[in-house]
């Protein structure tokens, strides 16, 4: 796609003929009479909306994509069925530059930041009359000057979790920061801003546009109900104040972790505990009241008004893409993707110990039996059932021994002998007359991760069980082991097991909070940038991964072997590459380091 951000054509491309808010055409083909100019934009407060409105339509849906669950085939959770997929390649280290996934990113976060910055050059945006009353038009233009600094915070964050690390030149480097409306693809030859320069700079959006947003988009906060037609609830799922709290804790996480904080700067760890702990605050002490919001609650991946959300993608109506790509072919499914014996193996059992205790009562013989309820939520294992939403009745039973309907082979199974439960609608069934499907969206921070980021923030600040915040790691962390799971599960009342790893210190209880941030946020695209944050090396991503191998004996039992290495992986570098063709382009940037061939 030619990258014509300048040409004001592409403007009212995307604002006149797609329609400001739900465009999915492609916004850079021209204006059919092409007689518009730069300024003529100004003129219609409609294309002024449209320039923060767009930026939202650019964001993802769905997690099945290579920012979702495709993503998560590149650790140890997933494995992905295509060899050739570019993800896989990626993985196994044989990713050539004509086939790089992240390419797309790059100009979709510049083309986004484009134009915010075209709204906010010279404060044009904030300074345009939306409305005649001149209370309600403060209203609409304070929110959208906040919304624009908000997406330049975010797509400058995605940048950075994209692209930043260790240059060639053995600096910590983020993305070349941006903050004019220009066309970096023709115009300019630009270096790569330092790691911190960017962060702050992130941060400095962040904050500038919790001055102008309100602090969030609920009805009840807003008293004049006159005002619920320019503030309020109509707005849920654009950016807010307490979003852009949320933002500054993933940041701040980041940055702390020791792969970006080779100074170990331990204020950093207690920033991002302050933050998500701000946003923590608000969803128990505000949202908790109000709003219908419950800890105990299960996340609801088809509601878009589900309680536990901080900032989600727009919906995709009656979809059901999730389904087709986790399911295997035996139900009409492509078997895409299928979780790893690694996955498996790191949920405990029902009584909260991991498998590797021996309190745990684990049975080598009989893995899948006795777990932790949250296991059955996520993977469909050998002989599990998918059954229809509040009825007893089994739509499919899975087959993944040797030569069983579901095995590892065909081109639409996993190649695992697992498959993915986690974000499947149990309410779909291909063979019923009238098919059911739900809405998707992807959930872009919710409330099991401002739990983990605080957790994992406070104990490095102060271990598990420091006063400092009103919370504790400790009790961050029963949170979300006492909460319902997605399938009708609950969770665990009495937890012996959180209380001693509690009691063994700072170390012990890090490492059982990134198992726990394992488990909760697998398929979403995550556990790759953990990965790599966590460590200085790339022992953590290196690592070869299994499948279960499985044989049916006469009687009906089954022998597992759960130690077959299905695909090894072979990363060159912890970082992702510059696109190689603005490495070409741009004789000012410096590749990450691994990426020799890039350069």
């Amino acid at each position: 796609m030619d990258f014509k951000m300048i040409n004001i054509k592409s403007i009212f491309s995307i604002l006149l003929v797609a329609g400001v808010f739900s465009s999915c055409v492609d916004y850079l083909e021209p204006y059919p009479n092409g007689n518009r100019t730069t300024e003529d934009i100004w003129k219609f407060q409609d294309m002024v909306q449209g320039l923060v409105g767009q930026c939202y339509d650019n964001m993802p849906r769905n997690y099945n994509d290579n920012e979702g669950v495709y993503m998560d085939g590149a650790t140890d959770d997933v494995v992905i069925t295509s060899t050739t997929n570019a993800i896989s390649r990626l993985a196994v280290g044989a990713l050539p530059t004509s086939m790089d996934p992240f390419r797309t990113y790059w100009d979709r976060d510049y083309r986004s930041i484009y134009l915010v910055n075209l709204f906010l050059k010279d404060r044009r945006g904030y300074n345009t009359k939306f409305l005649v009353n001149a209370h309600l038009d403060s209203l609409v233009k304070n929110r959208l000057q906040g919304e624009a600094f908000a997406l330049r915070a975010w797509f400058q964050w995605d940048l950075l979790q994209k692209f930043g690390g260790k240059g060639m030149n053995g600096q910590l480097l983020g993305f070349p920061i941006v903050l004019e409306p220009i066309d970096i693809k023709e115009q300019t030859n630009l270096a790569r801003n330092t790691y911190d320069e960017c962060v702050k700079q992130i941060i400095a959006d962040c904050d500038s546009a919790y001055k102008y947003l309100p602090l969030a988009h609920r009805d009840f906060l807003v008293p004049n109900v006159n005002d619920r037609a320019y503030a309020g609830g109509r707005y849920w799922g654009r950016f807010d104040g307490i979003t852009t709290r949320a933002i500054k804790a993933m940041v701040y996480l980041t940055w702390a972790s020791p792969r970006f904080n080779p100074g170990n700067d331990i204020t950093r760890w207690d920033l991002a505990a302050k933050n998500a702990k701000e946003v923590m605050d608000f969803k128990m002490k505000t949202d908790a009241v109000t709003n219908g919001f419950n800890v105990n609650k299960a996340t609801n991946w088809f509601d878009p008004n589900f309680g536990g959300i901080i900032f989600s993608a727009r919906y995709t109506n009656a979809n059901d893409a999730m389904e087709r790509m986790f399911y295997p072919g035996g139900f009409q499914g492509t078997g895409s993707v299928g979780a790893t014996q690694e996955l498996v193996d790191a949920f405990p059992m029902k009584n909260g110990y991991p498998i590797s205790d021996p309190r745990s009562l684990y049975d080598p013989v009989k893995p899948y039996e006795n777990r932790d309820p949250r296991f059955y939520a996520t993977i469909f294992h050998n002989n599990a059932k998918a059954v229809k939403i509040n009825t007893s009745t089994t739509m499919y039973t899975f087959e993944n021994w040797l030569n069983g309907k579901d095995a590892a082979g065909p081109a639409v199974n996993s190649r695992t002998n697992y498959h993915i439960k986690k974000m499947v609608f149990m309410g779909l069934n291909w063979s019923d007359n009238s098919i059911n499907r739900q809405p998707h969206a992807k959930f872009f921070i919710y409330w099991a991760q401002m739990c983990l980021t605080f957790a994992e923030a406070a104990n490095q600040f102060e271990g598990p069980e420091g006063a400092k915040y009103g919370l504790s790691a400790k009790d961050a962390m029963a949170y979300l082991r006492k909460k319902d799971n997605t399938d009708g599960g609950k969770g665990f009342t009495t937890d012996p097991y959180l209380t001693e790893v509690a009691s063994l210190g700072k170390a012990a209880f890090n490492d059982f909070i990134k198992n726990e941030r394992r488990l909760e946020t697998c398929f979403e695209g995550n556990r790759f940038y953990d990965l790599r944050r966590w460590t200085t090396n790339l022992t953590s991503l290196n690592k070869p991964v299994h499948m279960a191998k499985i044989q049916k004996n006469a009687d009906g039992t089954f022998t597992y072997n759960l130690d077959q290495v299905v695909e090894v992986r072979a990363y060159p570098s912890a970082y992702l590459p510059i696109p190689y063709d603005e490495m070409l382009r741009m004789s000012n940037l410096v590749q990450n380091e691994g990426w020799d061939a890039w350069k």
